[in-house]
């Protein structure tokens, strides 16, 4: 006697599969909770880059994933200084040291920080119909924020490539427009 396949046994099997997939892709990352804001101290918030100093009592999202990162994956482009002084705050995560504005840099949201292991590793970065290549130097921290080892800046989103000057400029970005931007990004 010969075995046969049960189509209808197989269809339930492609049904399973295909809702398996679907429900891995819905999967976002939502707010793991709340911090509350904290008036900064007299000139202890750097405003440089138009940077937000967090507002007292007000109430800012945190997150300790990103989206999921694919060959393409959307975020916000964010203008940062690595420099010392800057509006970075401390030296780099990834290497305790300070970086050039002139030097394609960035600091990614938590989840895609994802522990150090991006760390001095290159991303590409799409905007503006060009793309640059940048060294990830540090955490654009998703779950901590308005304190001085955050220079009393709200928590980042989750879905930020914080980058320094050399980003814009190589995405030729005028410089009015520096700010916020949507790009793409992949691991180079």
């Amino acid at each position: 006697m010969k075995n046969q396949i049960c189509p209808s046994g197989l269809f339930v099997c492609f049904l399973f599969l295909v809702t398996f997939c679907l429900s891995i892709e819905a999967q976002t990352c939502k707010p793991s909770g709340n911090i509350k804001g904290r008036q900064p101290p007299p000139n202890q918030c750097n405003r440089e880059n138009d940077s937000d100093c967090c507002a007292d009592g007000k109430l800012y999202p945190i997150y300790k994933c990103s989206p999921r990162v694919t060959r393409r994956t959307k975020a916000t482009l964010t203008l940062n200084s690595f420099q010392k002084g800057g509006d970075g705050g401390a030296p780099s995560e990834c290497d305790n040291q300070y970086h050039s504005d002139d030097t394609p840099v960035v600091a990614l949201s938590t989840g895609w920080y994802n522990h150090g292991n991006r760390c001095l590793n290159f991303i590409n970065i799409h905007g503006n119909g060009k793309s640059v290549k940048a060294m990830v130097v540090d955490e654009c921290d998703s779950t901590m924020g308005c304190d001085s080892d955050h220079d009393y800046q709200p928590p980042c989103a989750n879905n930020i490539v914080d980058a320094s000057k050399a980003v814009w400029e190589a995405l030729g970005v005028p410089e009015r427009d520096w700010g916020e931007m949507d790009i793409y990004w992949s691991d180079a």
